[in-house]
């Protein structure tokens, strides 16, 4: 009964509330509008706040109202999580207020727009892309801002993102057998991300890669791919002198240079 009882209050609540709303919404009473638009964004009714602020756009352009509406018809589409719509509203606040002391603000959450839009891993990371380079344009624009250290630990959260996607794509090819298109990968993967700490990994396994790629090769084109494997066993030394790996480096260097031997003979 209680249960009952409650679902209608629920009811009876939401219907007032919507009837008000469209009380609210055919008002000629721009004023009025106005303020019950601020009333609802601050309770947190964005749904309501935002249909409100947008009816109000074409009459307040131009006045003195029209920063602050512009600035919370945008943050009303971010908490409602629709980040599209939030971004275009935050870039255009920037251009159409450059100077009002609130563009260092939506310039950040732009860019933050394209941050919570970042899918899984195993998704496409445009988005991820974006929000990082959002951010460090961020930086560039407004390096004396309070928001760089958390814009700059968010672009280290993007590329590590990025990095991880690259490396299932990497370790994908290893795991199935393609190990030129391993090889290959990995050193790319070290590339991208030069101070990646697992840049280490990445090198050994790519060595791992071209041997077993040599190994599984026509017999005439094992020199040429050996000589490969020995060639990125000198670079590993060379970029990592003190690595805990240069036992395993040194053990496919020695392997590599025993098939070149046999070879040979």
């Amino acid at each position: 009964m209680l249960r009952i009882f409650i679902f209608f209050s629920l009811v009876i609540c939401l219907g007032s509330c919507t009837s008000k709303f469209a009380r609210i919404q055919k008002s000629n009473d721009f004023e009025y509008k106005y303020k019950m638009a601020e009333e609802y964004y601050k309770e947190k009714k964005y749904t309501f706040a935002q249909q409100l602020f947008e009816s109000l756009t074409p009459y307040v352009r131009g006045t003195a109202k029209y920063e602050e509406l512009f600035y919370m018809l945008a943050y009303s589409y971010y908490y409602q999580e629709d980040y599209v719509n939030a971004e275009n509203l935050f870039k255009t606040f920037t251009e159409t207020f450059p100077a009002s002391n609130r563009t260092e603000e939506c310039d950040y959450m732009r860019a933050y727009t394209y941050y919570k839009q970042s899918p899984k891993v195993d998704l496409d990371q445009a988005n991820t892309t974006k929000a990082a380079g959002l951010f460090q344009a961020f930086i560039s624009t407004h390096p004396s801002s309070a928001r760089v250290k958390e814009a700059t630990d968010l672009i280290d959260a993007c590329r590590e993102k990025l990095e991880l996607k690259d490396y299932k794509a990497a370790e994908l090819y290893y795991s199935l057998g393609y190990y030129k298109g391993a090889a290959v990968s990995f050193g790319t993967l070290l590339e991208n991300y030069p101070d990646s700490k697992h840049g280490e990994e990445y090198k050994l396994t790519a060595i791992k890669a071209y041997y077993k790629y040599a190994e599984l090769s026509y017999e005439e084109k094992q020199k040429e791919r050996f000589e490969k494997v020995v060639s990125e066993c000198a670079d590993f030394k060379e970029r990592y002198p003190d690595s805990k790996l240069l036992s395993s480096i040194n053990e496919y260097k020695s392997q590599a240079n025993n098939f070149l031997k046999s070879i040979k003979k």
